[in-house]
């Protein structure tokens, strides 16, 4: 008779998760040179699997016991920690936009004016701004071209970024603002007048340039 278990010997290991979020652990990963004086029939998983699969879900630390079976059918076990990873940072991605001024002088945007389909293999956390912001604004001292940074941070802490040009434009047409006057010729037949004299209060949102 054999009756003289296996020695089952078990490795802890770390397996990183793919860009789909999954990744496969073999009987093969985790066994550290079992062995039996009359030969090994088997080296299986939990429930008897040659494999397990793993998801975003297990990202952490996963128990898995490994089963040891020889020829005379003697088993043993062992158990191994299966250290689960996600590095794979998400894929930032931008769009450039033009934003208007409105008749204050001023605009804003979100995160979702420039996202353009950010993703991840695991789920995204949070999209944000510079500086952490969830929306930005600006006023008539921004018209121009403002390059805004997008930071995209993933369910598990990678963090990826990408820049988007965001052209501000001021559009508004000024507001002018004219009054009714009666001058007086003098006694050479002339007379004369500003813009001062007939302007009633013309304004524009950002600033007047000029009065003619």
């Amino acid at each position: 008779e054999d009756n003289v278990n296996p020695t089952a010997v078990c490795q802890d290991i770390t397996i990183q998760l793919d860009a789909s979020g999954n990744a496969t652990l073999n009987a093969t990963d985790i066994d550290n040179g079992s062995s039996d004086a009359c030969g090994i029939a088997s080296i299986t998983l939990d429930g008897g699997a040659s494999s397990l699969s793993f998801d975003c879900s297990d990202v952490g630390v996963q128990t898995v016991t490994l089963t040891v079976t020889d020829v005379n059918g003697n088993v043993s076990t062992c158990t191994a920690d299966v250290t689960i990873e996600d590095n794979i940072d998400p894929t930032a991605l931008c769009q450039n936009i033009t934003i208007q001024l409105d008749t204050s002088g001023n605009a804003s945007i979100a995160t979702t004016d420039i996202d353009n389909g950010s993703n991840d293999n695991c789920g995204i956390a949070s999209i944000t701004l510079d500086g952490g912001a969830s929306s930005l604004s600006f006023d008539c001292s921004d018209v121009s071209v403002e390059t805004v940074t997008l930071t995209v941070t993933d369910v598990n802490g990678n963090v990826s970024t990408c820049t988007a040009d965001v052209t501000v434009e001021d559009n508004i047409n000024p507001n002018a603002v004219c009054q009714d006057i009666t001058i007086q010729l003098d006694a050479s037949g002339n007379a004369s007048i500003g813009t001062i004299d007939i302007d009633n209060g013309s304004n524009d949102n950002c600033g007047i340039a000029s009065i003619t």
